[in-house]
């Protein structure tokens, strides 16, 4: 088919203009994607009699083809005769809804399309009935500004001078393109169209970059898919639009800040008078599932600050951070179908490019985390752009439901939260016995890596943290107090003692290094609705180090944490981890010759490795380059503990200095870092990562003994002590009158790593009869080979001790193999 025009005769004209003045009395411009049979369909849909439209019906038996209106920016301005996904427009004038007339005055004639006519990016909204009708105004005045500006924008592009270019791939190749017209998905489709599909964000000259964004001049050019961390976090963030703008069509509210988390994405929004809960989901899944269908375009547009406080001038939130975040003359907001937002972007080319997504959970949260602001509404969000990996990830939620910290803490008496002191763990016997292993296995270390404990003061007064610059600039988080008209905080950190505790005495270049340890107790006033278990907590310790060391000394001492990370993580833990390198800031502090010999430091650090690593340029601290680790659990979730971080700001805000071999001074280098760090959070961690099935070296249950009869209880007990008194968690129950099966069950189900079984058989050899939690018989064991096996499983952190292979290694008398 393809589409004509005539002119239209005198009583089509007038028909049109009665049709133009009902129009006006449309209060809203509701827009549907569905046939129009009939005017019976049309006041269903909300158009009153506006017209009727004899002669569809022919038009939508003829082969599936459908006629339906159109939304576009300002009204609805064409007729779109839709066959499958291809939808031929024919835009005439501002008539804000139409059939067979348009306001030119003509009237379309639908004749045999011979050619396909691509899709146009405001061809349809599809509406749910869940959503408001009309919609707010707020949304309609934002189109009409953004078309204005959308206008100009694109005539201003259109006079910009093109000139030749080139795009250079990571592997070298090279391809021509001109400035201000070639895109990244230009390059990918020229590469290959299965690459160009699968894309969902551009990398351009080291920043994330719109596939559709043209570039201005020579590039280098990388083409990201879902499994690259910044693009899984561009997807989530395209996704959060989605959501916001179903939150709007939905109810209305005011949206705050929207952005991408570790797993996910979440929308705060506020309403004076509607609460969202779990109710509400299914609704607003609609709303997301029409705009997804619609395939939405993602747009990008450059606005002044005045611009953007008359756009958003509607909503409170939007301009608080219009005037206190934004500090330049223009900033970018994205548009996909109604919704306009202040955004940074990228984001993927279309809403259809999200295939599966979810809307996982709704929660109360404060404006800008601050407990005396307004209380807002924040709606979770997950999405892929593959089914599967929803499904994938459904089940994975399933598990780590089973496995949640909290949950196992109270199942096996671990740990529990009281209210009147929140965000401060209680610690069961069992659970302290898991807190103080991490930690003297770590004491352990540190004294084979050349470390030396030490003792802070918990707190410190204020003059302290004005030297640092926490005062300044961490204070909200610090719990303060005053003393003798004096201002004292709670440390938050260990560092600035640290700084103290070397600057106390003359330091010269042979002390150096100086590697201070210090498990000290930290205090951060963390907002209640941010607790979460052991994992966002108020009070904690951490494995905390910082090293004092000559700038010579900062490749060997960077060589040694990652030696000692490796070391807990993969061959005591279990994790894989991954290592990324944070270069200078803009605004770093120090020598820029500094910098780059300490990051080239850092690189021959990481190259020794052998691992491989990743540059995150421009994402170091200002006071220094870091190392950023990020460890993968059993679920495969990505946790970031430890950190290995370069600092020149300290040593210099506490003039801190050494003598050199010629007896001058000279600053040192500051490195902070920490392995586990919170022992808190790496206790969740551990108990989700093993499922409450904790190594030997690492449980609370290490061994229950079970007697089949009382009368063999005194030889049970003699067991029980001696390996007990050896420093093994083992336990008997003398009163127990169950069965010898259910007995060992509930030992299995509370996950002692063995059960030790006693008869009269056993009595007599001086042995145990040994079984695994998961039911492997071990058969007859000597108490001093048990011992011994024990002692071997601890002392070499063994992972499997209940594999038989394992189990049945020999050992000396003396407890080695």
């Amino acid at each position: 088919m393809k589409i004509t025009t005539r002119s239209a005769t005198s009583g089509e004209k007038k028909k049109h203009d009665r049709l133009k003045q009902s129009s006006r009395s449309m209060s809203h411009r509701i827009q549907t994607s569905a046939p129009v049979r009939s005017s019976r369909a049309c006041r269903d849909r909300g158009f009153g009699k506006m017209f009727k439209a004899p002669n569809t019906d022919r038009y939508s038996k003829r082969k599936g083809v459908s006629l339906s209106l159109a939304l576009t920016t300002n009204s609805v301005r064409a007729v779109s005769v839709v066959f499958g996904r291809r939808i031929a427009s024919a835009q005439q004038g501002p008539v804000r809804f139409c059939s067979t007339l348009v306001s030119s005055p003509t009237k379309m004639v639908v004749d045999n399309l011979k050619e396909n006519v691509p899709l146009q990016k405001e061809a349809k909204v599809s509406m749910a009935s869940t959503e408001l009708q009309p919609w707010p105004e707020f949304i309609q005045k934002r189109i009409e500004m953004w078309d204005r500006l959308m206008a100009e924008y694109k005539a201003e592009i259109a006079m910009k001078k093109s000139t030749p270019i080139k795009i250079t791939l990571p592997d070298g190749k090279q391809f021509d393109g001109e400035s201000w017209r070639t895109t990244p998905l230009q390059i990918a489709e020229k590469i290959s169209k299965g690459l160009a599909e699968n894309t969902v964000i551009a990398k351009v000259n080291g920043g994330v970059w719109d596939l559709d964004r043209p570039f201005e001049g020579d590039a280098t050019l990388q083409l990201l898919k879902f499994d690259d961390d910044e693009a899984k976090q561009v997807f989530w963030h395209s996704s959060a639009h989605v959501l916001g703008e179903a939150m709007e069509r939905y109810c209305g509210g005011h949206l705050c800040y929207g952005p991408p988390i570790e797993e996910g994405f979440y929308y705060d929004m506020w309403h004076d008078n509607v609460t969202i809960s779990q109710e509400d989901f299914p609704n607003i899944d609609q709303i997301v599932r029409c705009a997804i269908k619609d395939k939405q375009p993602f747009e990008r547009l450059e606005m002044t600050k005045e611009d953007l406080l008359e756009m958003f001038k509607y909503n409170e939130f939007k301009v608080r951070i219009i005037k206190e975040k934004i500090n330049t003359p223009k900033t970018t907001v994205y548009r996909c179908g109604p919704l306009i937002d202040l955004c940074r972007g990228p984001h993927v080319r279309h809403t259809g490019k999200i295939k599966a997504i979810q809307i996982t959970k709704a929660s109360s949260s404060y404006w800008e985390g601050k407990a005396e602001a307004e209380t807002l509404q924040r709606i979770y969000g997950i999405s892929f752009p593959d089914p599967k990996q929803l499904k994938e990830w459904q089940k994975f939620q399933e598990e780590a439901a089973k496995r949640d910290h909290r949950k196992l803490g109270r199942d096996q008496e671990l740990y529990f939260f009281n209210p009147l002191s929140p965000g401060s763990a209680f610690w069961y016997p069992k659970g302290a016995h898991i807190y103080n292993t991490l930690v003297n296995f770590i004491r352990k270390e540190y004294r084979k890596r050349g470390f030396t404990e030490v003792i802070t003061p918990n707190m410190f007064n204020s003059k302290l943290w004005e030297t640092s610059g926490h005062w300044q600039h961490y204070s909200d988080d610090m719990f303060k107090f005053e003393v003798e008209k004096e201002q004292f905080a709670l440390k938050p950190m260990n560092c600035p003692g640290h700084c103290l505790m070397y600057s106390h005495q003359p330091r010269t270049h042979n002390e150096l290094p100086i590697r201070y340890a210090d498990f000290g107790v930290l205090h951060r006033n963390e907002m209640s609705g941010a607790l979460t278990g052991l994992i966002r907590v108020r009070r904690f310790q951490q494995d905390d180090a910082h090293i004092f060391c000559r700038r010579d000394q900062i490749w060997d001492e960077i060589r040694g944490c990652l030696d000692f990370l490796s070391f807990c993580y993969e061959k005591v833990f279990g994790f894989t981890f991954k290592l990324n390198l944070a270069t200078r800031p803009e605004g770093f502090l120090g020598e820029l010759s500094t910098w780059d010999e300490a990051e080239s430091d850092l690189k021959a650090a990481l190259n020794e490795s052998g691992r491989p690593w990743k540059l995150n340029e421009g994402d170091g601290a200002f006071y220094g380059p870091k190392i950023d680790i990020s460890i993968q659990d059993a679920l495969r979730r990505n946790h970031q503990c430890a950190t290995i971080q370069l600092d020149f700001q300290l040593p210099q805000r506490f003039d801190l200095s050494y003598f050199d071999e010629k007896g001058e001074k000279q600053r040192p280098v500051m490195i902070h870092r920490a392995v586990l760090g919170s022992v808190e959070r790496m206790a969740a961690i551990l108990t989700e990562n093993y499922g409450g099935k904790w190594p030997f070296w690492l449980s609370p249950r290490q061994a229950k003994v079970i007697t089949v009869h009382e009368s063999v209880n005194p030889y049970a007990r003699q067991v029980k002590e001696k390996l007990y008194n050896a420093g093994f968690e083992v336990e008997f129950d003398e009163g127990c009158s169950d069965t010898l099966n259910k007995q060992i069950r509930n030992a299995q189900l509370a996950q002692f790593n063995f059960i030790l079984v006693v008869g009269q058989k056993e009595v007599e050899h001086g042995t145990v009869n040994v079984r695994t939690r998961d039911n492997a018989v071990r058969g007859e064991v000597s108490i001093d080979d048990l011992l011994a096996k024990f002692r071997r499983f601890a002392d070499e952190y063994v992972k499997d001790t209940e594999n038989a292979e394992e189990f049945s290694k020999g050992v000396s008398p003396n407890g080695s193999e």
